[in-house]
């Protein structure tokens, strides 16, 4: 995907989804009179958003079991952060360590902690220099983006549909309104079809989200020399390993909550992704061969399909997308 058609495609996605959010807002505020209370529900969607953005580094740190890592406990991490800050033009991240097994990386934070940039214990362990390196800079390239803003705004709206929505179900099918003689009905039809429009919201921010993926995969490949191969063989290892050290125990469920979005890769998709490329008994291939390997194939229908459904894109387009960077480069 090449600069011009990520540039467009991103920009019409959010021009898709904030012009979707205002028509949907003309809709119920012209046919019904529930100016006031669905105002109350955008404000109250709003702030819990917001309180939920700006104590989510605090939420992050307990789930994924995350600490701050000083330079002297690790200095080659920092000096990696610092060198592609300064290529990147940002300020300099706090450095987090996460105790998680599995290999991942990820960017947070918030106005009372400022930017975060994470790895996990098994990223460290799984990768070679190069590949972690590579995948700094790409969540550095989420830092320089705003991701996490920008993904923060789009996120809330398919939520504050979701609820108009069901406040106008179920006040039309308790007989609420403005009086009594107003179409209680109509407004719990709408209030069904809102619920059905927060989904296909949710379809867009998650196409943007793949998007923001692909924007960041970009921005690696340009402050990491040969960025966009060590990212490669990075990413395939940690779809590896992450099919088999993150296996959830008995009745546990998988990793926790919609937080996985900040992730380089998403572990709860490690297994089917892993399909795409090989086999666990071929786990100890050299990973060139492997990713020449994993190019030449193709996803399958039922592959594209479950991307309309994730926040990650396709491991084979996204590959894909990194080798054209490469050759461009001069690398291949």
């Amino acid at each position: 995907m090449n600069t011009w058609k990520l540039n467009f495609s991103m920009a019409a996605t959010l021009a898709a989804i904030f012009g979707l959010t205002t028509l949907g807002f003309t809709v119920v505020l012209t046919l019904f009179g529930y100016g006031i209370s669905i105002w109350a529900i955008g404000v109250m969607v709003v702030i819990l958003n917001a309180v939920q953005w700006l104590i989510s580094p605090y939420l992050v740190g307990a789930i994924y079991r995350v600490k701050a890592v000083s330079e002297s406990e690790n200095p080659r991490l920092h000096r990696m952060v610092t060198e592609l800050s300064h290529k990147s033009g940002i300020k300099k991240p706090q450095v987090m360590l996460s105790q998680m097994p599995f290999p991942n990386a990820f960017a947070y934070g918030s106005p009372l902690t400022g930017s975060r940039v994470a790895v996990t214990q098994g990223l460290l362990s799984s990768l070679n220099d190069g590949e972690v390196e590579a995948v700094v800079g790409h969540e550095l390239g989420h830092l320089k983006h705003r991701d996490v803003q920008v993904m923060m705004v789009v996120s809330f709206l398919p939520a504050l549909f979701y609820y108009i929505g069901y406040s106008l179900m179920w006040s039309g099918m308790l007989g609420g309104g403005r009086d009594r003689n107003s179409d209680n009905g109509g407004a719990a039809i709408v209030g069904i079809a809102f619920m059905v429009f927060s989904w296909v919201l949710t379809l867009f921010t998650l196409y943007l989200s793949r998007l923001r993926e692909y924007y960041a995969d970009r921005h690696s490949a340009a402050v990491v020399e040969n960025g966009a191969e060590k990212l490669s063989t990075g990413l395939l290892t940690i779809v590896e390993e992450s099919k088999r050290s993150h296996k959830p125990k008995q009745g546990e469920s998988k990793t926790n909550s919609s937080y996985k979005a900040l992730f380089i890769a998403d572990p709860d998709t490690a297994e089917s992704d892993a399909e795409q490329f090989r086999s666990a008994s071929n786990r100890y291939a050299d990973k060139k061969q492997l990713l020449r390997e994993t190019l030449s194939k193709q996803p399958t229908k039922g592959e594209s399909l479950l991307e309309i459904f994730s926040t990650h894109p396709n491991l084979i387009k996204r590959l894909r997308a990194l080798q054209e960077l490469q050759e461009k480069s001069g690398y291949a």
